[in-house]
């Protein structure tokens, strides 16, 4: 058998699979051809790929981040936070909605490298007219919506809604009954901001269902998941075992250590890692990448196989996606990240400004895309 690339002499780590070890990995086309022991493998190989003192994941995906260039002082261009960063796959968080999707797709998927999904905001601009999309009812078109969701069934994964104060005004919790009611009609999830009450996040949780996403869930706000007395409001335990999924969502305002770290001690975990990247927290932080915000739980004390497991495996279930991406499985899209944990002082800051000092960081070597190799930047 003819092998396009070998990318020999990684430690590979798969959560999908259960795989951890020293393995090379074959590529053939655009798939995954083979997992074998060092050296084990055989055919005619085109190209090989020194991984030695790296990790070989699947193609790590960002399920929360900002990359439609209409949007004003936001917008990014995909691959500069995909492929240059070691993302294969970024879902774009509701910056658009079903009046400009068709500008969304041609400015955004169509001329990208990286694999691009939408959460469709269910208001009809989405973020291109400004951040209070949902103060006006008149923008919260279902049908149309339910249209665009039916043409473009590929790219478009999920619903958005963000449940803040300064977004929905006077509106309160109707907003989301509207982005429920379509996301179940449609048979899809819905991605909920949550933030500055009202509408309090107790009535956001109990709307959510199965496979909902709530991302910003460790926030350092008041009102969050955990109470003043750092427990776990019921709400949010209904919610987790109902199998609502709680996501980081960093972004310049929405993650906390101190909230990671209550929660941790509670016993609950994200259920995926993501980023809010956009313009402005790029270049001037606090999140700058995934591989960054990655970087801060191993300082938290997580290990690499959940961190993996909550860039890989996890994001493509959410996206419903885990047969094509988020593994190396044999005959699974050739998405690859290589990685490697570079010793090295770093101050890493979370969204209330609280530091932690630490001696490594996680930087992205290589992206394979669909089997094309990539140099990150």
């Amino acid at each position: 058998m003819q092998i396009d690339v070998l990318i020999e002499h990684g430690t590979v780590i798969d959560p999908a699979t259960g795989r951890s070890g020293k393995y090379d990995v074959a590529v053939k086309g655009d798939r995954i051809a083979g997992i074998w022991k060092p050296g084990t493998g055989g055919g005619e190989i085109l190209r090989r790929v020194n991984a030695e003192g790296c990790l070989v994941t699947p193609g790590l995906i960002d399920i929360h981040a900002h990359i439609f260039e209409a949007v004003p002082q936001m917008g990014m261009k995909p691959d500069t936070i995909g492929i240059d960063q070691g993302v294969t796959t970024i879902a774009d968080a509701g910056s658009s909605g079903e009046q400009n999707f068709p500008e969304f797709l041609e400015r955004s998927v169509k001329p990208s490298a990286t694999q691009v999904l939408a959460w469709l905001n269910i208001s009809s601009p989405g973020l291109v007219e400004g951040r209070s999309e949902l103060a006006d009812m008149s923008r919260l078109t279902a049908e149309s919506t339910l249209q665009r969701i039916a043409e473009y069934p590929d790219t478009i994964i999920g619903i958005k809604a963000r449940m803040s104060g300064s977004v929905v005004k006077e509106n309160g919790i109707y907003p989301l009954a509207v982005a429920k009611s379509v996301a179940r009609r449609a048979e899809l999830p819905v991605m909920v901001h949550i933030g500055n009450a009202p509408p309090k996040l107790e009535e956001v949780l109990d709307l959510l269902d199965e496979g909902d996403v709530v991302t910003h869930a460790f926030h350092g706000k008041r009102g969050g998941i955990l109470d003043e007395h750092g427990q776990l409001i019921p709400q949010a335990k209904r919610a987790l075992d109902r199998g609502v999924r709680f996501d980081v969502g960093h972004g310049s305002s929405s993650f906390s250590f101190a909230t990671m770290n209550k929660a941790r001690e509670l016993g609950i975990t994200p259920y995926s890692i993501s980023t809010d990247l956009y313009l402005e927290n790029w270049l001037h932080g606090p999140v700058y990448s995934l591989t960054m915000t990655m970087t801060k739980f191993l300082a938290l004390g997580y290990s690499m196989e959940q961190i993996i497991e909550w860039t890989t495996a996890a994001p493509a279930q959410i996206l419903r996606k885990s047969e094509e991406i988020g593994t190396l499985k044999e005959g699974t899209i050739a998405d690859i990240s290589i990685l490697k944990i570079v010793e090295q002082p770093v101050e890493l800051v979370d969204s209330e400004k609280e530091t932690l000092h630490y001696d490594k960081l996680i930087q992205a070597q290589y992206t394979m895309k669909s089997g094309e190799i990539y140099p990150c930047k």
